[in-house]
């Protein structure tokens, strides 16, 4: 079940989550439980299908990783939203994210 595990997908997919769930406690209240509850969500949501994607045959694989490629580009537009409306405490954890979305949407790409 756990054959996913040893991916490089998968750690970064798994390094995006935990990444973000830091960066969340940091956001100013008013973004914390609507931004940053997105974007956890997201990140969650990716780990969900790098796991699906590895253990679907081909037919539901190719699904998944469909949705997986695109599941990244909408956390791409999330994070940038987020910038833009200044709810991350610095510039340093914007730039890790998406440092870890953009390996991410590459290691997915190549994948599908």
């Amino acid at each position: 079940m756990s054959r996913y595990r040893h991916l490089p997908v998968w750690k970064a997919a798994l390094d995006l989550a935990v990444h973000l769930e830091h960066a969340v406690r940091r956001f100013p209240r008013y973004h914390k439980y609507t931004l940053g509850s997105e974007r956890r969500q997201t990140a969650q949501r990716i780990c969900r299908l790098v796991a699906r994607a590895n253990d679907a045959r081909a037919e539901a694989r190719l699904r998944a990783l469909d949705e997986l490629v695109l599941c990244v580009e909408e956390m791409k537009a999330l994070l940038t939203l987020a910038q833009e409306v200044k709810a991350f405490a610095n510039f340093n954890e914007f730039a890790g994210a998406t440092e870890l979305t953009v390996s991410l949407g590459r290691q997915s790409g190549g994948w599908r």
